[in-house]
């Protein structure tokens, strides 16, 4: 039995291209308070940083929204947004995970696009965040596969976030080890490590839970480990009444956290941490493999990326998003033997269409949003005629 439980706590952060824009013209408060949502993380761990510990994921259109001078100054005197991105850079209580810029569902979409999505949530967070590197890496509505693995190597990631419902032992393990270690995972040469989000923890994370139940139930879980465990809970930070409520005492922040971090800092049993941290201490033990799904969304329990995948216009808007995509690198192959910026420029307007119109939220609301997938299909169709006229031109 272990005296000692290690809790991570991580919260995605994510708004599509464009939405906080329009909500501050036609539900302003609805703005305000997702707003307030992330202004109150770091607010909440200050003067904490004995126990306060945090991951944040937040996609590059969220990132890029909030960088915008302009979307600050419309926000000034409600949330000055501008020293809330630079209290995000704060690492005695944040840590920034790794993630892809239009926040797509990596496994759906053409693995030629991927980098693109990586390398552009990159080059923003390096420059919003001052550091080079980001050991966690956060697959958007935690999609994953194992094809993955050598990229996210490639790119610098130390360890990748998965969920416990998809994440297959490789020989023998027991459930809490299953859970409650990191492991390994490996495609052809590459290996990353695997940090295990608890499923049912974070549904309730995600409710509402008090601290007593919350510590019990992790007493509960982690009672037959012969290891220092690691619990890690992920949910979103900045959707439902649970973390947007502003009254104290009554959100995620000022009632379950603060009495998390009060009894943390008085020497009780679960102790937050930042992930590096517990795997410098503990390595990772075993080898896994990990199923191609996603997490739990409400009504589904991500099995086959159902909630993407559903309807037939689901699966049209995806089958589309290949074809549009398959032309694009073409051209692109076509350009670079060309070598003339006028193409690449065309090609550029092309390339983060298609990136935008991949964003998860476009095929997640069933048929809802699908009209705005196939619009920046549209355009970068546009964009790649215009890159072939330049082409022929020549």
């Amino acid at each position: 039995m272990t005296d000692l439980i290690h809790h991570a706590l991580v919260l995605n952060l994510h708004q599509p291209a464009g939405n906080l824009d329009a909500l501050l013209a036609d539900e302003p408060w609805e703005t305000r308070q997702i707003l307030w949502a992330i202004d109150r993380i770091p607010r909440s761990l200050w003067g904490w940083e004995d126990v306060g510990r945090v991951h944040l994921s937040l996609s590059g259109t969220l990132l890029e929204t909030l960088a915008d001078p302009d979307f600050q100054a419309r926000l000034y005197g409600d949330v000055d947004v501008g020293a809330m991105l630079w209290h995000l850079q704060n690492e005695r209580i944040i840590r920034i995970l790794g993630t892809g810029y239009y926040h797509p569902v990596l496994p759906l979409i053409p693995e030629a696009d991927r980098e693109e999505h990586l390398g552009r949530w990159l080059a923003l967070a390096r420059h919003l965040f001052w550091r080079r590197n980001f050991p966690g890496f956060w697959p958007p509505e935690m999609g994953f596969c194992m094809e993955l693995i050598p990229l996210l190597v490639r790119l610098g990631y130390r360890y990748v976030l998965v969920d416990s419902e998809n994440v297959e032992p490789v020989g023998r393990m027991s459930w809490q080890e299953t859970r409650y270690r990191a492991h390994w995972a490996s495609y052809g040469d590459a290996r990353i490590t695997v940090v295990v989000r608890d499923r049912e923890l974070s549904d309730a994370q995600e409710s509402g839970m008090d601290y007593g139940w919350f510590a019990s139930e992790l007493a509960a879980r982690t009672k037959w480990c012969d290891f220092a465990p690691l619990v890690v809970t992920a949910t979103d930070g900045d959707n439902g009444g649970w973390f947007r409520n502003p009254t104290e005492g009554a959100n995620f922040w000022s009632s379950f956290h603060a009495d998390l971090r009060a009894h943390a800092r008085a020497g009780g049993p679960v102790q937050p941490c930042f992930i590096e941290d517990h795997l410098d201490r503990y390595p990772p033990q075993g080898e896994v493999k990990v199923k191609n799904a996603a997490w739990n969304t409400g009504w589904h329990h991500g099995g086959d990326f159902l909630q993407w995948t559903g309807s037939q216009a689901q699966k049209d808007a995806l089958a589309s998003v290949a074809a549009t995509s398959a032309r694009l690198h073409d051209l692109r192959g076509q350009a670079a033997k060309a070598g003339r910026q006028e193409v690449w420029d065309a090609l550029e307007q092309a390339t983060w269409r298609l990136l935008r119109a991949e964003t998860s939220c476009n095929i997640f609301w069933g048929e809802a949003w699908v009209d705005r997938c196939l619009a920046d299909l549209k355009q970068s169709e546009r964009w790649m005629d215009e890159a072939r006229t330049r082409l022929d031109g020549a």
